[in-house]
C-alpha cells in the first residue's frame, strides 16, 4: 500500500510538473518569441513597412464582408491612435465590439448583421494586435488597457452599453467589468480566454505554437482545425487577413499578462453576463461555464453544438440567435 501511494503520487507531481511546463514552454515560445525580433521602423506590430501595407490591404478586403454600412475612424488616445468601426442605427442601444487575439474587428463579418440590426456598434480594434490601431507608447499595462478603452467610451460619450467579446476580447471585457466604476450594462463573452481558467488543453493549441514559430499555409490550415469544427465556412478572404497576421505580426506580449480573475472579482460583476462555449473548444471546457455560473451573480451559460473555440464562424446562426435574445 506504501508503495502503491508513493507510486501514485509520483505520476500525480510528473502529471502535475508536465502540464506546468507545457505551459511555461507555450507562454515562452509563443509570446516571448514573437516579439522579441528587432523592428525595423517604428511600429510596435509590424517588423517591416511593407508586411504592414500588405496586411491592411487584406483588412480592408476583409472588412468589406461586413455587408452593411460603415464607417471607420480614428480616435486619438494618450496612448496612440484607436482605430473604430462605427455601424448600425444612430438611436440604437451602443455596443461595444471587442475582438479575438489577432482577428481584428474583422473577424465580426459573420455576426455583424445581427448585431446591428438594434445597436449602434463601434468595433475596436485592440491597441497592441495587427488591425489599424497603433499604438506610439510603451506596451500596456493593466491599467492603461482599462483607461485606453475609457478614453475612447468617453470620446463617443457612451453610457450603458453593452458588450460582445471573443477570446481575449472576452478577458478585456471582464477585466472592464471588475472595475469599480464602469458604463457597462450586458457582456456576451464568446469563449473568453483566460478568464475562468487557463487554457484547458495545452497541447492541442501547439499547433498556434508552431504557426507563430515557423508560419507557413500549411500550419495555418492545421491551427485552424484546431480551432473551428467548421474551418471551410472561414471565408478565403477574412483567411488571408489572418494568416498574415500571424505570418508577420509580433503582437502577443500582453498575454502573459492575462491571467484568470480571482473569485472575488468575478461576484463583483454584477451585470447579466452571458457566456457561450463550444462543445469541442480547445481554450475552455464546461469547468469554465461551472465557475461562471457560481461566482457571476447574474450569468446564463450555454454550450454550443458542433463548435469550437471559432463558434461566432462555427454556428453562426446559432450564436446569433441566443446573442440577439439576451441582448434584447
Amino acid at each position: 500500500m506504501v508503495q502503491f501511494r508513493s507510486t501514485f503520487k509520483s505520476k500525480l507531481n510528473f502529471t502535475i510538473m508536465t502540464r506546468i511546463l507545457l505551459k511555461f514552454i507555450l507562454f515562452f515560445l509563443l509570446f516571448g518569441c514573437a516579439s522579441s525580433k528587432k523592428a525595423k521602423f517604428e511600429d510596435y506590430v509590424f517588423q517591416t513597412k511593407k508586411e504592414e501595407q500588405s496586411y491592411l490591404s487584406s483588412y480592408d478586403k476583409a472588412l468589406k464582408l461586413w455587408d452593411i454600412s460603415y464607417i471607420e475612424e480614428n480616435v486619438k488616445t494618450s496612448f496612440g491612435t484607436a482605430h473604430v468601426i462605427v455601424a448600425g442605427p444612430k438611436n440604437g442601444k451602443d455596443l461595444i465590439l471587442l475582438h479575438g487575439m489577432d482577428a481584428s474587428s474583422t473577424m465580426w463579418y459573420p455576426n455583424i448583421k445581427a448585431l446591428a440590426k438594434n445597436h449602434r456598434i463601434y468595433a475596436i480594434d485592440f491597441l497592441m494586435e495587427p488591425g489599424k490601431s497603433n499604438l506610439t507608447a510603451k506596451p500596456l499595462s493593466k491599467e492603461d488597457i482599462v483607461t485606453w478603452y475609457n478614453e475612447i467610451f468617453s470620446h463617443y460619450k457612451l453610457k450603458k452599453f453593452d458588450i460582445v467579446a471573443a477570446s481575449r476580447g472576452g478577458w478585456i471585457a471582464t477585466l472592464l467589468a471588475v472595475q469599480e466604476k464602469n458604463s457597462i450594462d450586458k457582456i456576451v463573452l464568446l469563449s473568453p480566454a483566460q478568464t475562468f481558467k487557463f487554457i484547458d488543453k495545452v497541447g492541442k493549441t501547439s499547433s498556434a505554437l508552431m504557426l507563430k514559430l515557423f508560419p507557413s499555409e500549411k500550419k495555418f490550415g492545421k491551427t485552424l482545425k484546431t480551432f473551428s469544427t467548421h474551418p471551410e465556412k472561414i471565408s478565403p478572404v477574412y483567411k488571408r487577413q489572418f494568416y498574415l497576421a500571424n505570418k508577420y505580426a509580433k503582437s502577443n506580449s500582453s498575454m502573459l499578462k492575462m491571467t484568470p480573475f480571482s473569485n472575488d472579482e468575478l461576484k463583483s460583476i454584477k451585470n447579466p453576463v452571458l457566456v457561450l462555449i463550444g462543445d469541442q473548444d480547445v481554450i475552455n471546457s464546461e469547468d469554465s461555464l461551472e465557475k461562471a455560473k457560481e461566482f457571476l451573480p447574474n450569468s446564463k451559460t450555454k454550450i454550443i453544438k458542433d463548435a469550437g473555440h471559432f463558434l461566432s464562424i462555427d454556428q453562426t446562426k446559432a450564436v446569433n440567435d441566443v446573442m440577439a435574445d439576451f441582448l434584447e
